[in-house]
């Protein structure tokens, strides 16, 4: 802990134990908007090959992958990469290629992870690679577990998993019941690592950055560059502040994240937005997101149960809607999203459309129209027109969902810039060089700062921006 306190003192931090919410990172210099907090390498990390696709092991990059000859399961993109990855991934090979074909192939990421794991804390043990004091096992050691938490179904997984890391690694007396904790220990604390756009890539464990708490009215984001782990701050964070990420999607009721961060990780969230559970604003708020729309198409008021229980009341225009007809048209919609593909398979795209757009027309008869379903449902929507390249709907459903993302997330929120990012493209390649200059310069206000300016992601949006600008100007002068 001394040794990590020194580290972090340098990067103008402090670890300091509270009472209900153990270790905390504070700061101890005011720190500005867009400012990097604190970043670190992952102490193992993994990527999520599929089927579909494989990604190189060192820095997830999907082109140009050639596979271990060896054990057949992990890519390089580069020589660069397998010898930056060799002496980790020495053992890893001899281990993994001493299994049947078929069970090799069944490795999932997360035994991969906890095998990785292990032989890097081997390998700093004795010291074929180096430890630091961001970045050693002790580190894992202090991460919370849970462990009196967790179901018995649970524990019987973490059983499972851990006797076949131990079948897998076959060392004389290694510890199962420290590896089945350990995988505890991941499911609370290890992170997604996501491109620039937060698409999901790997997973990666940062013990460092696993100190930082959750909070769902954050003054800090946690966004990746490469593996890199990279905290900006948000906001103005002043010294002596706790810093805060957020573990989950915040858009939802007050109900929805809690059981989400119950499910996930184990706690209660107590945070301003928490705490006024069951109050007027946060009942109204829960409504509106996830409740139902007034039988007036014209009014955005909100509905609540009736005392009798028989329908909902606009609390603004005092129409009633039965619980009959609400019930009616959720049935439908049940059988519908049922039908729903999980995944879209290039050839189905235009089916997908059709089952989502009659999902769509159902939600906005039910929901508000600020509803997260049906929000979800236009995101899906969006996807799947810029696949088909039907620019001009796909505009039309990402500009339905701005005001809704605008609505749930704070202003600076990297999901929110993304948004007005993807509507800037599609205003530009439709021609609609005015609005497309407006979109692109609200997403780099917000990803500026959650993401950094020095990034390749960044530096072609400003790019983009700069390009948007001149074909407005010259259109202008044009039309004079």
């Amino acid at each position: 802990m001394e040794e990590l306190q020194r580290a972090l003192e340098d990067r103008s931090l402090t670890v300091s134990n509270v009472p209900e919410k153990g270790r905390c990172l504070f700061t101890t210099r005011d720190f500005s908007p867009g400012e990097v907090i604190i970043s670190q390498e992952p102490y193992v990390s993994v990527p999520n090959n599929s089927s579909a696709e494989s990604r190189c092991d060192a820095c997830f990059e999907s082109s140009n992958l050639k596979k271990c000859s060896a054990c057949q399961v992990v890519y390089y993109c580069s020589n660069s990469c397998q010898k930056s990855e060799w002496k980790l991934h020495r053992l890893e090979c001899e281990a993994l290629s001493k299994l049947h074909k078929e069970r090799r192939m069944a490795v999932t990421p997360s035994i991969r992870l906890m095998i990785k794991l292990y032989l890097r804390t081997k390998l700093q043990t004795e010291r074929v690679i180096p430890a630091s004091a961001m970045d050693n096992y002790k580190l894992v050691e202090a991460l919370v577990a849970h462990m009196s938490e967790i179901d018995e179904k649970q524990l019987v997984l973490y059983a499972q998993m851990a006797n076949l890391v131990s079948l897998i690694l076959q060392w004389p007396g290694i510890n199962i019941k420290e590896i089945a904790e350990n995988f505890s220990k991941l499911a609370c604390n290890a992170h997604t690592i996501c491109d620039s756009e937060l698409r999901p890539l790997g997973t990666g464990l940062y013990p460092v950055i696993s100190i930082v708490n959750h909070s769902c009215l954050p003054n800090s984001v946690l966004l990746f560059e490469g593996r890199s782990a990279v905290v900006h701050a948000v906001q103005h964070i002043p010294k002596g502040a706790e810093v805060l990420i957020s573990y989950i999607e915040t858009a939802g009721s007050t109900l929805t994240r809690q059981k989400a961060l119950k499910e996930q990780y184990l706690f209660t969230c107590t945070c301003p937005r928490c705490s006024k559970v069951g109050k007027y604003n946060d009942i109204q708020e829960s409504a509106v997101l996830e409740g139902y729309r007034c039988k007036d198409n014209g009014c955005i008021g909100f509905l609540l149960r009736e005392s009798d229980g028989n329908g909902f009341i606009c609390q603004q225009c005092g129409l009633v809607r039965s619980k009959e007809e609400i019930k009616q048209i959720a049935s439908e919609l049940k059988s519908l999203s049922d039908k729903a593909p999980i995944s879209t398979p290039s050839h189905n795209y235009q089916e997908s459309v059709s089952v989502y757009r009659a999902i769509e027309t159902l939600q906005r008869k039910l929901y508000h129209p600020f509803s997260i379903s049906l929000m979800q449902t236009r995101e899906k929507l969006l996807k799947i027109l810029m696949e088909l390249e039907d620019w001009s709907e796909a505009l039309a459903y990402c500009r339905l969902t701005i005001p809704v993302y605008q609505r749930v997330y704070p202003g600076c929120h990297p999901l929110l810039g993304l948004q007005y990012y993807t509507c800037g493209k599609l205003e530009w390649l439709l021609g609609d060089t005015e609005n497309a200059v407006k979109s692109l310069i609200k997403a780099v206000d917000i990803l500026q700062i959650t993401h950094g300016t020095s990034t390749p992601f960044m530096k072609d949006l400003f790019v983009r921006l700069e390009e948007a600008r001149a074909e407005a100007s010259y259109k202008f002068s044009s039309e004079e």
